[in-house]
């Protein structure tokens, strides 16, 4: 790192090694980035000015400008998910334009560009490695989406349309944050907290606490019920009173719907912006544009998967909700007659419970956070031969909760290093999980010195939080969800590419990046590993067998129903950025309960504003992409098929069946086609046989 006055003042403009969390604070956003973008400015000037089309004269220094300014942006980005405030709200709004304002210069810069072809129609371009090859295809394809090629008034209403989408983007999510926290439920009687399992009522009881009921206690209250996923979620599938179960689900379908943090005419905004661009682009609508950088040859290929999976999840769906129905009815329920939406997780945990003679409660004393640790540990000692030890300690974090560890390979060496930030904080922290890049691996010269910089993971979730002095006792879906998150990881940290253009998951077509994650989710389910997870938080003792033999029947309950969720969500998004046009008679809350029609079997509530809070296509990157969960299922469950074939009882095969993966999947990232990574594991192209036999729903389709 060369000398530079402004590190001191300014931690974010360090540029490069671990973010220095304890320093950074809102008030240094805007001037950190005055400094910086003037400074990226000038050396994007004098890149174009010099630019060869070479490797070292053109994507080396073109990584060295964007990761510096990945490097800063990335932190407030992360920032913002994690500890948001409303001084880092003003910052991030204030220096947001100008960020994608030096974006979009780099993506259209047309003697940069050039030189990208240059360097491709070359006498060089055989001496490239097919990584090299890949990022240069995916850098003159990138720029050709961000407009390089339009005129210049197209080329200016294109970059005013990626300011305000980001606008639009950051704006939803600030809406849904400030939605789901500004609603609680506080309960002070014990009838209004009948069935409530005990974590919930501490989870409660401590809510009330932090917001101002001094002496409230899981045992006398008063319990404060929020829209936060570990107590909603949980209060929906054990509260006896169907009115307040009403009350808490319309609230929760309505977040973000009305008044001032109302998202619906931001959503028909965005998805008249994206068709524009699209349109700007010269293709037909926004999904064209999208499937692109994808996997998926093009939107009919899409829609024929989800009907294959439509088609077979269905009448499993519908015969789901009637078992339930007669379920209810059996216990004499006066809802059975009519059940309602807000009676399904209840009824569907009282089924479970009595199918399956367990309760999702009775298991989380099983799943204390630690000990899931250790086990997913070593799962990934035994499949991938890596070793994961605590660091915490050597690394700056942004909350006393949060976590660091290494990765180490056989021999002991680091080979990368990843945040864990496990709890639920509904003030500053936005729901559901996620893995971020903090670092990506790269091999770096310094006075004539060639070393390889390690990547750093953050993984982020929102379980729920240690009550009471206990430890953060799982949910079994808690455990998954985890289990998730660090298959996203392990891509990023066991990557072999040391071109940080194509490591880990980047250049690597989206609807691809979701086959670790979810092959990670399999091994919650097979024996070594649950019973290496699965001891009791104070006696130690495993997880009874009886409990285990209950998870695998358990494990397809419902599973129609869970697909067909998934159908829905994926064939909404693609109908509105595919043949929805805003402005028209239908708005997009129509299309969506158009495409219910085929897709649910109970149909949303006429004021379901569910489009409001999905926050995975107008506030990441799943736009005309969240069939990417189904495309890379199929991959994922074809990949741990490879596993089972092979015998999972036998060590050696698991081991040998581990180290092709890694070396494949894990290793190769966004290097080559994902179908090409796909095929040098498994030795064919995937098939949807092992996805539905593994959500037992293969008859169906016979």
């Amino acid at each position: 790192m060369s000398a530079n006055t402004t590190i001191t003042h300014h931690p974010l403009l360090q540029g490069a090694g671990l973010p220095p969390f304890t320093q950074i604070k809102p008030e240094q956003v805007e001037s950190a980035f005055a400094e910086l973008l003037a400074k990226l400015a000038q050396q994007l000037t004098t890149l174009e000015e010099t630019v060869q089309p070479t490797w070292n004269g053109l994507v080396v220094p073109l990584e060295q400008l964007t990761e510096r300014l990945n490097w800063s942006w990335g932190i407030v980005n992360h920032l913002m998910g994690v500890k948001n405030s409303p001084e880092l709200r003003a910052a991030h709004e204030a220096v947001q334009p100008q960020v994608i304002q030096l974006i979009n210069q780099l993506g259209q810069s047309q003697p940069i560009y050039h030189a990208f072809k240059e360097l491709r129609a070359g006498e060089h371009w055989q001496t490239l490695e097919p990584a090299q090859q890949r990022i240069v295809t995916a850098a003159i394809r990138d720029a050709e989406l961000s407009g390089v090629g339009l005129p210049q008034a197209a080329r200016e209403r294109f970059n005013n349309i990626q300011m305000e989408l980001a606008e639009l983007s950051t704006k939803f999510s600030n809406h849904l944050l400030d939605a789901t926290k500004a609603f609680s439920l506080t309960l002070t009687t014990p009838a209004e907290v009948e069935g409530l399992p005990q974590s919930l009522l501490s989870l409660a009881a401590q809510a009330a606490r932090a917001a101002g009921e001094e002496n409230a206690t899981p045992e006398n209250g008063p319990w404060r019920i929020t829209l936060d996923m570990p107590s909603y979620s949980p209060f929906m599938q054990h509260s006896t009173r169907r009115d307040l179960r009403e009350k808490l689900y319309k609230a929760y379908i309505t977040r973000a719907s009305a008044g001032e943090l109302d998202n619906k005419p931001l959503i028909e905004r965005i998805l008249a912006l994206r068709q524009e661009l699209a349109d700007l682009l010269g293709f037909a609508n926004f999904a064209e544009l999208s499937l692109v950088s994808k996997m998926a040859p093009d939107v009919a290929a899409v829609q024929a998967l989800l009907e294959e999976l439509r088609s077979a999840s269905y009448d499993a769906a519908v015969a789901d909700l009637a078992a339930l129905t007669a379920f209810a009815a059996a216990k004499g329920a006066l809802e059975a007659a009519d059940l309602r939406h807000w009676d399904l997780s209840f009824w569907a945990e009282r089924q479970r419970e009595e199918k399956f003679a367990f309760t999702a409660e009775e298991l989380r004393p099983y799943f204390p956070l630690p000990q899931v640790l250790d086990g997913l540990f070593a799962l990934v000692k035994r499949l991938f031969g890596v070793t994961v030890t605590p660091a915490d300690g050597q690394a700056p974090v942004w909350h006393e909760d949060v976590r660091y560890f290494q990765v180490a390979d056989e021999n002991g060496s680091a080979i990368a290093y990843f945040y864990l930030d496990p709890y639920s904080r509904p003030a500053e922290k936005r729901g559901g999980a996620w893995m971020d890049v903090c670092i990506n691996r790269r091999q770096v010269t310094e006075n004539g010195v060639t070393s390889v910089r390690l990547p750093v993971a953050y993984l982020i979730c929102n379980q729920t939080p240690p009550v009471d002095g206990q430890p953060s006792l799982m949910t079994f879906y808690e455990v998954e969800t985890l289990f998730h998150e660090f298959g996203h990881g392990l891509q990023h940290l066991l990557t072999k590419v040391n071109y940080s253009g194509a490591a880990g998951i980047n250049n690597l077509e989206w609807d691809a990046v979701e086959l670790p994650s979810q092959f990670m989710e399999n091994w919650c389910y097979e024996r070594t590993t649950l019973f290496s997870l699965a001891k009791h938080y104070t006696t130690g003792e495993p997880l009874p067998e009886h409990y285990y033999q209950k998870l695998l029947a358990a494990r397809n309950y419902m599973s129609g129903s869970a697909i067909l969720r998934q159908v829905h969500f994926s064939l909404v998004d693609l109908e509105l950025h595919s043949r929805y046009r805003p402005g028209g008679k239908e708005t997009a809350a129509d299309v969506r309960h158009r495409v219910a029609q085929t897709t649910t079997v109970l149909l949303p509530l006429p004021e379901d504003a569910f489009l409001c809070a999905f926050g995975h296509i107008f506030e990441g990157e799943y736009a005309a992409g969240y069939y990417s969960y189904k495309w890379a299922e199929v991959l994922s469950a074809d990949a741990f098929a490879a596993f089972e074939e092979a015998g999972i009882d036998n060590e050696a095969a698991i081991k040998a069946t581990g180290r092709r993966y890694r070396d494949t999947v894990l290793a190769l990232g966004g290097s080559q086609h994902p179908m090409e990574v796909f095929r040098a594991f498994r030795g064919r192209e995937p098939s949807t046989t092992s996805l539905l036999r593994h959500h037992g729903l293969l008859p169906s389709v016979a």
